[in-house]
This record gives structure tokens, C-alpha cells and sequence, in this order.
């Protein structure tokens, strides 16, 4: 059985909640990435990755968390992501390439960015703080989350939710004006 450190109440709390939020996405991600319902596939990652960018701004927007320790203890390594981002490209092909700014505070400069990379750049960050919390180490658990929100996953995240709605948005609203005209018509008069 892991030690469990003692640690405020308020972020015993948010560790916990985070810990779900983090699996929850995994657990989405994973069925996407394994083509269940591609029907739905878009419109699932557009949720899956919204909600956990409001976990991450939870953790963004706490004071900083400072472990107890200053050095990361070793986990050993990761679950490797690579079969996931795959898949997520698998899913995502012709649409998984897109346009963004690198920062659009000091560098307004375009760049390239995959949605599946950028899903799976989030998925192996919570799962790194997931192994820390699972051992007990809940501390290590939130800094890495925080500090990875902030230094990565929040970016990718966000990039990857853009993307995704714009494409969204193509499939809803590019459509055949006559086609859209028909369908309000019988809507309409039924």
C-alpha cells in the first residue's frame, strides 16, 4: 500500500479530483484512439479536452505547489504513448494536421501542430502525475500537473480544442445552402 503524505485538506481535494479528471480523459481518449464510435469521435475529444483544460486551469490558477522534495523521485519509465497518438492519427487522417501561432505574446510566428501529438503530449503529462499520486505522493502529484499545465499540456490542450472546433465548425456550417434550406423547411412545417 503507497504512503500517503499529509497535506491540506483543499489540496488533498484538488490531487483527488485531478487524479479523476485525469482518468476520466485516458479512459476517452483511449476509446477514441481504438476507434470506437467514430461516428462520435469529434465531438468527444472537443468535450474530453475541454474538461480536462479546466482541471488545468484549476491548477493554474492555485498558488504554486512545491514539493517536499527538490529532486523527482524515479518512477522508472512512462507508459509509452506512441500506440496512442497513433491511434488518435488513425482516426484523425486528414484532419489531424493544422496552422497555429507559436505564442501569441512574444512569438506571433505560424506553426504546425497535429491533434493527435497534442493529445498525446496531455495524456502522457497526466499520466506521470497519475504514477505520483497513485504512490502516495500527492504533492509530487499536483507540482507535476501544475507545472506541466503551465509549461505544456495547457498549450497542446488548447491548440489541440482549436483545432477541433474549427473543424467542427467546417462539418456544421459549410454546408449546401440548398441542402440547409430544405432542412429548415421541414423543420419548419411539419
Amino acid at each position: 500500500m503507497p504512503h500517503r503524505e499529509r497535506v491540506e485538506p483543499d489540496l488533498e481535494v484538488l490531487s483527488h479530483e485531478t487524479a479523476q479528471e485525469a482518468r476520466a480523459f485516458l479512459t476517452v481518449v483511449r476509446g477514441i484512439a481504438a476507434g470506437e464510435s467514430p461516428q462520435t469521435a469529434l465531438p468527444v475529444l472537443l468535450l474530453a479536452i475541454s474538461q480536462i483544460l479546466v482541471t488545468g486551469a484549476r491548477l493554474g490558477a492555485i498558488s504554486d505547489v512545491v514539493p517536499r522534495s527538490r529532486f523527482e523521485p524515479d518512477l522508472g519509465s512512462d507508459e509509452d504513448v506512441v500506440a496512442l497518438r497513433d491511434g488518435l492519427a488513425n482516426q484523425l487522417i486528414g484532419i489531424d494536421d493544422y496552422a497555429d501561432v507559436v505564442d501569441p505574446l512574444t512569438t506571433p510566428e505560424m506553426s504546425a501542430g497535429q491533434i493527435s501529438a497534442d493529445v498525446a503530449d496531455v495524456a502522457e503529462s497526466l499520466l506521470h502525475g497519475l504514477r505520483h499520486h497513485a504512490d502516495g505522493e500527492v504533492t509530487e502529484a499536483l507540482w507535476w500537473w501544475q507545472f506541466s499545465y503551465l509549461n505544456s499540456w495547457g498549450a497542446s490542450a488548447a491548440s489541440a480544442l482549436k483545432a477541433l472546433q474549427s473543424i467542427l465548425s467546417h462539418v456544421r456550417l459549410d454546408a449546401d445552402e440548398d441542402v440547409v434550406a430544405e432542412a429548415e423547411f421541414d423543420a419548419l412545417h411539419r
